[in-house]
């Protein structure tokens, strides 16, 4: 084993903006479905994450309308994102400048593993259960502090 003397390792320290912008960071987008009180009702949960990492970088809940997503779109803006990649959904395709976007379920891999993930722990995800919230304070409550919990490491 080589040993390497350390007067010839370089390091570099810089911010993580920083860094997303010289790297490129490149970001799945993409929604779930839950329901309040009824499934006439549905409720979802747009998120965003680093396509490199699988760290979730921002959410919003809403319907599955353009402002919501134009709502997911302004909080990652700060990450200054060079590619985004998503299922077909027309959202993405109005809102998204072409050149930066890239659709197709072989580069949503990551997001739709959190998806799983989140069905299997938060049963108000799950499309067939007894599990579901009454209101959409609740709904939103419970899923928000999950994803502040085990995505971000918040203890709240």
């Amino acid at each position: 084993m080589k040993h390497l003397p350390p007067e010839h390792v370089e390091v570099e320290i810089c911010h993580a903006e920083e860094l997303a912008q010289r790297r490129g960071l490149t970001s799945e987008l993409d929604e779930v479905w839950g329901y309040v009180g009824k499934k006439a009702e549905p409720r979802w949960l747009w998120h965003a994450i680093d396509h490199q990492s699988g760290q979730v970088l921002a959410y919003v809940f809403g319907r599955r309308k353009d402002e919501v997503f134009l709502q997911l779109q302004e909080l990652l803006e700060p990450f200054g994102i060079t590619r985004f990649y998503t299922d077909g959904w027309g959202a993405y395709e109005r809102h998204i400048d072409p050149e930066k976007h890239t659709i197709g379920k072989e580069y949503t891999q990551k997001i739709e593993s959190k998806h799983i993930n989140l069905r299997t722990r938060i049963k108000r995800l799950v499309r067939r259960t007894i599990c579901f919230s009454k209101t959409t304070t609740m709904h939103d409550l419970v899923i928000g502090l999950f994803i502040n919990r085990y995505e971000f490491g918040l203890l709240i």
